[in-house]
């Protein structure tokens, strides 16, 4: 990584926050919990999470053993194998991403989910309001 090129810093940032998001709620834990095991307040581990802070070394270190991962896990270094996970949570830090997509799988039935993913594809192709 470029260290001069603060684009992919803010990157780096986006997608550890994201993981962190995605294995906190895996784990079923909220963002006080992870605050509490962090020694941080909840407002910190929200902006860690948003990618508007940076992770201190020793923080993401401790965030790796709260959640249970590691920390080449936290960064991208060790993935499941896919070129597409860095775009996967890079979309999953989005607001509302995660839970748009734990909604779509606690529909249970699959005519529905179809609906809904035709709507939410004719919006995207719709453009801004």
């Amino acid at each position: 990584m470029d260290v001069k090129d603060p684009g992919r810093t803010v990157q780096l940032e986006l997608i550890i926050g994201a993981r962190m998001r995605t294995r906190r709620r895996q784990l079923g834990l909220s963002q006080t919990d992870l605050a509490e095991r962090l020694g941080v307040s909840f407002q910190q581990v929200q902006k860690y999470e948003r990618g508007a802070n940076r992770v201190a070394a020793s923080t993401l270190l401790m965030a790796a053993q709260a959640l249970g991962t590691s920390i080449a896990w936290l960064v991208g270094e060790e993935s499941s194998g896919r070129d597409d996970d860095d775009d996967v949570f890079r979309a999953l830090s989005r607001p509302g991403a995660l839970e748009i997509l734990e909604a779509f799988n606690a529909i249970p039935d699959p005519r529905t989910r179809t609906a809904l993913l035709a709507l939410a594809r004719e919006m995207a192709a719709a453009g801004p309001a």
